[in-house]
């Protein structure tokens, strides 16, 4: 069987970690292709010839494919399809709208958030927000699926595969780009940080926000915050974790405020370590959490922070 993963591309760099997720799953069902796409892409193809296990590489440089646009890429994709039984990537916000447009074109189901790999037809997937593990087998001939690289390790870097250019399809000119607005930080991405510490509803304000942005800060890691702390306005969307959020699995989980809802336990309940501080004693978060800390994170949040030096 022989393999096509999307690589995640931005701003024509290589999404490392997300992409090297993906590779570990795909190598499972057969020789792995990567492709590269993207107004420009010939350095993220360089970068995805070195993981290991990844036996060849598509660049497919066009400025339609720029500015992360779907329809273009879902066309490329179906245009290099037959050669391949299975169409994969990670599971993140792009491959989340192109693959199923994919899917369509090809009428095909698409297998979303894949946690584990059967065999070639048979494929794990959380439901129920992560409190049953579906097993599906697929009877398509091409089978689409997206990765949830959090329940994957990186594979590693050593590979020296073939770089080939590929041609872009024709663009449907279904959509076209008006502008990016990208929240820009310092601190580590939060679906591939070692370190998350997340406030939520506790934190109380927006202002109150800072003692977790503070101890993120001291720890090198990434801020994440609950669903009712960000509709709350407490945080921005792009730190919400959760199962309509992003979804982490780092060495270490920091939950300060967070009662626990099922819908934020599905985003981070694969973290390694998981710490909890609530005043609740009966919050759920202490139920998966490793260490637990009843105290008002105000007090213990900041005290926390100072010991660190």
């Amino acid at each position: 069987m022989a393999v096509l993963l999307l690589a995640e591309v931005t701003n024509g760099e290589l999404a490392l970690d997300a992409t090297a997720k993906a590779v570990t799953a795909a190598k499972a069902l057969g020789d792995v292709t990567v492709l590269a796409a993207g107004a420009s892409a010939a350095a993220a193809g360089e970068a995805a010839a070195k993981i290991d296990g990844v036996a060849k590489v598509l660049v497919a440089e066009d400025a339609s494919l720029g500015h992360r646009m779907a329809e273009p890429t879902a066309a490329l994709i179906v245009s290099l399809a037959g050669d391949y039984s299975h169409i994969v990537a990670p599971a993140t916000t792009d491959a989340k709208n192109i693959l199923p447009r994919v899917a369509a074109l090809l009428d095909v189901m698409v297998l979303s958030d894949v946690t584990g790999v059967v065999d070639g037809d048979t494929f794990e997937r959380p439901i129920y927000a992560g409190n049953a593990i579906q097993t599906v087998k697929s009877s398509d001939a091409k089978k689409v699926i997206t990765f949830r690289t959090a329940s994957f390790d990186a594979a590693g870097e050593g590979g020296a595969a073939s770089v080939e250019t590929a041609g872009a399809a024709e663009n449907p000119g279904l959509s076209e780009w008006v502008e990016d607005k990208v929240a820009e930080s310092d601190r580590p991405e939060l679906t591939s940080a070692g370190v998350v510490v997340s406030g939520g509803r506790g934190v109380g304000s927006e202002e109150d926000f800072k003692i977790i942005e503070a101890l993120a800060d001291k720890l090198g890691a990434a801020v994440g915050a609950s669903r009712a702390a960000v509709d709350s306005g407490y945080a921005p969307n792009d730190w919400q974790v959760g199962q309509t959020g992003k979804v982490v699995a780092p060495e270490l989980y920091i939950a300060a405020g967070i009662s626990g809802a099922i819908q934020h336990l599905a985003g981070m309940k694969d973290s390694k370590i998981i710490v909890a501080i609530n005043k609740d004693e009966e919050a759920p978060i202490f139920q998966v959490a490793d260490y637990g800390l009843v105290a008002d994170l105000f007090e213990a949040v900041p005290a926390l922070t100072e010991k660190l030096g």
